[in-house]
């Protein structure tokens, strides 16, 4: 069994655990961080959405990035898949509650991207 800590980034930073090539967060911090990952998490924030509609709405994804991003995010537990014997097949994606967390952690991010926009576009050197 897996154990896992709440210890916060900020200290496994400090620990250098993150930033050892060996440190298993990375895999999962690259799937979280992706830009298709970020706009995925985001995307299903609102709730549960079948693939066509997430590909709508995560604009400019191809079908086979997202569905290798998907695939990723419930390797890493971050998202369900529940695919219904129907016809056509339906399958929905959800967020789990770690998921959650970690979209509402990304959106935060995202919030202060759009924010801070245009200083981050503002040309000329960056001041110290």
């Amino acid at each position: 069994m897996v154990e896992w800590s709440a210890t916060p980034l900020s200290d496994a930073l400090e620990r250098g655990d993150v930033l050892s090539p060996d440190c298993p967060s990375r895999l999962i911090l690259n799937h979280v961080t992706s830009k298709w990952g970020v706009l995925t998490l985001l995307s299903l924030r609102s709730g549960t959405l079948r693939f066509s509609a997430l590909r709508r709405k995560v604009s400019g994804v191809s079908e086979r990035m997202l569905a290798q991003t998907l695939q990723q995010l419930e390797g890493c537990r971050l998202v369900d898949r529940r695919s219904y014997a129907e016809v056509p097949p339906r399958v929905d994606y959800t967020l789990t509650p770690l998921g959650r967390e970690a979209a509402d952690r990304v959106a935060a991010l995202a919030d202060w991207i759009e924010s801070s926009l245009p200083f981050l576009l503002e040309p000329g050197p960056v001041a110290a």
